[in-house]
């Protein structure tokens, strides 16, 4: 884990790159206490480490089904219904955090891949069993900026500074055609690429992560500035820091002041989580 000092730090964002509905602005002043947050999203060996000490069964693997991309499935793919609305995720029976494409899928050389298919509950059952927590929205922008000021990126402003690629995204037509050419295609190594000034890395692309905080898109505005942590109530979790399928054509959410929300039971191919702690 990494340990970040806390202090005020510029969180949102009113450049208008994103989506107004999501509430990502306005731009406000926040203060938090000194917090450590793991430097990687929680991967398939410590999650594997998780379920063999407990015995959790995460909610994909009760209800059955979880939410695959259409291109990692085969022409016709046995036991899977496309979403209407979304038609390249499929809806797959038996796929889980074990089995990323469904039945005939493994981990095999993805065990230091962020762990997915899991839901808000799963991982902060994993947090509670760590000895940890899941981040608030104002923790996990501060952590992700990596010491920046008002950059789009943990890095800066340029998404590929000198041609160099820095996070997994969708690299080509969205969502017909990914040329790879950022190196993967689905997830990569939790470690991938070059960390950001405090030392985590992927914090934009590659999955989204889990946050504690309720969703709202406007509860900031006039909530607390000192150790915000979202509305009392909701229907929906914050996610941040967009996954290896945002492109900018539709899903331009892979930016360190970009939001996003699922419900706590949802689980699917891109998504993951990492944790915090207070100090001691």
């Amino acid at each position: 884990m990494a340990l970040l000092p806390g202090g005020g730090f510029l969180m949102g964002t009113d450049d208008g790159q994103g989506y107004p509905a999501d509430g990502e602005g306005p731009v406000r002043e926040v203060e938090l206490a000194p917090f450590r947050i793991d430097t990687t999203a929680v991967t398939n060996t410590a999650f594997a480490e998780f379920t063999e000490a407990t015995g959790w069964v995460t909610l994909a693997e009760r209800f059955g089904t979880s939410f695959v991309f259409a291109a990692f499935l085969p022409e016709h793919p046995r036991g899977a219904r496309p979403v209407p609305a979304t038609p390249w995720w499929y809806q797959v029976t038996g796929a889980d955090w074990r089995r990323p494409e469904g039945p005939g899928s493994d981990l095999a050389g993805r065990m230091d891949h962020p762990v997915v298919h899991v839901t808000w509950r799963d991982a902060r059952a994993y947090a509670r069993w760590a000895g940890k927590r899941l981040p608030t929205e104002a923790e996990w922008e501060y952590a992700a900026r990596g010491g920046l000021v008002q950059a789009r990126y943990p890095w800066g402003d340029e998404r590929e500074p000198g041609g160099v690629h820095r996070m997994n995204v969708w690299q080509g037509e969205f969502p017909t055609h990914n040329s790879g050419a950022d190196g993967y295609l689905g997830t990569a190594p939790a470690d991938a690429y070059e960390p950001n000034g405090y030392g985590l890395y992927n914090t934009c692309g590659n999955v989204w992560e889990w946050c504690s905080d309720w969703f709202h898109p406007s509860w900031h505005v006039t909530g607390p500035r000192t150790a915000p942590a979202g509305p009392p109530r909701g229907e929906r979790k914050a996610m941040r820091g967009g996954s290896y399928l945002c492109h900018e054509s539709y899903c331009f959410r892979y930016r360190v002041d970009a939001r996003s929300s699922n419900t706590p039971d949802s689980s699917a191919g891109n998504i993951g989580f990492r944790c915090v702690a207070g100090i001691d």
